[in-house]
């Protein structure tokens, strides 16, 4: 990469997860194509394991690295780590713009350090809302404080552009730019057929389960914890009761979810709980999968774009437009629900057609450019 002068605008990327390292690899990539800007990235480690994964596919180095993952934080300690953390290589950088991804505490941490510094702050995937502060939780209220900060609001439809009209969010910080996880899939399913990136233990998998409809899972999200999770678990107990399926479930690393489901379904021929995969061998489960049973958000915007139906684990969703194209359906931790419309999926062809059909609402695999457009026009205008 060439060297930048440093009187060129500089932007950070704050991000610390594997879900915003997925949605923010390609506005990195894209970033660093604008010959006018100092791109810089700065990563919290808030899922250091699942992060690295990301980082080592998407061929980034980050160039500040906090490592702030502790074991069993609360949301209290995390926080607080966060904003000081980020605050002070903020202070270190002085960049002009700020660019946080999604909902979680690290993007709003890194929105708010910023705002304390009076750095403008882009907001990539705005608008997002369920309208209740405990579902999800506490990603909801995360977003919202973000969105107050904002002067950038990336929306990934027309949908979430809505919502930040009906907040007094003024129309020209508002841009309807598609959703950059179909960048990101859609560049790993390229680079995959590629270079041939692919699990041992998820090839086995395929081949051991190749004369059954195989079901993707995932479940993780903290409003769950419970009674939610298990009564999911049961659900998946029962939907492994019949003969013609199989389920793949890379178990999240928290444990409030691997003990639920290891006493549920622990010794089940049928059922494979492996450790989580990197992003490319997710795509290539989502590619095997007859539709995901998940309460994952970026779960619900993938899939579809890969054909794949969603049953949506959760009562509320953020993302209602798949819900609307008829991509996804919300069962809730309702077991009997989740149950009916698993087997009403793999019993009813007309009406797994009707979801696998349906048009994918949340974009076209540019989101990146536009917003890298965009950002680099709003600092050397």
């Amino acid at each position: 990469m060439e060297a930048r002068s440093s009187s060129q605008p500089k932007v950070v990327t704050i991000f610390g997860t594997r879900p915003e390292a997925i949605k923010l690899f390609p506005v990195v990539r894209a970033l660093s194509k604008r010959s006018a800007l100092q791109n810089l990235s700065c990563v919290t480690a808030q899922h250091r394991q699942m992060l690295d994964q990301v980082l080592d596919i998407a061929d980034i180095v980050p160039d500040y690295d906090l490592d702030l993952m502790r074991a069993d934080q609360s949301l209290d300690e995390l926080t607080g780590r966060l904003l000081a953390g980020i605050g002070q290589t903020l202070d270190t950088i002085q960049p002009q713009r700020v660019v946080v991804q999604g909902d979680t505490a690290t993007a709003m941490c890194g929105a708010l350090a910023a705002y304390y510094r009076k750095i403008p702050v882009s907001h990539v995937e705005a608008g997002l809302r369920s309208y209740n502060i405990y579902h999800p939780w506490p990603e909801e209220v995360n977003r919202k404080i973000i969105g107050t900060i904002a002067d950038q609001h990336f929306a990934p439809t027309e949908t979430s552009a809505t919502a930040l009209r009906k907040e007094n969010v003024s129309e020209d910080k508002i841009s309807v730019t598609g959703n950059t996880v179909i960048d990101a899939l859609l560049t790993t399913v390229q680079k995959s057929q590629e270079i041939g990136l692919f699990d041992k233990r998820l090839k086995d998998l395929f081949e051991r389960f190749s004369d059954k409809k195989i079901i993707g899972v995932t479940s993780h999200r903290r409003e769950n914890f419970g009674d939610g999770l298990t009564n999911i678990a049961s659900a998946l107990h029962e939907i492994a009761g019949r003969d013609d399926v199989a389920l793949i479930f890379p178990v999240h690393l928290n444990p409030n979810v691997r003990t639920i489901m290891n006493d549920a379904l622990g010794g089940l021929s049928n059922v494979a709980m492996i450790e989580p995969l990197d992003y490319p061998n997710f795509v290539a489960l989502l590619d095997a999968c007859i539709f995901m049973l998940t309460d994952s958000g970026g779960v619900q915007e993938e899939a579809p774009a890969l054909g794949k139906p969603v049953l949506v684990m959760r009562d509320t969703t953020e993302r209602p437009e798949g819900v609307e194209a008829g991509t996804a359906k919300l069962v809730g931790t309702n077991k009997d629900l989740i149950v009916r419309e698993a087997n009403k999926l793999l019993d009813n062809e007309e009406y797994y057609d009707s979801m696998a059909k349906a048009h994918n609402p949340f974009g076209d695999g540019q989101a990146s450019e536009r917003i890298a457009d965009i950002i680099e026009q709003s600092l050397i205008s």
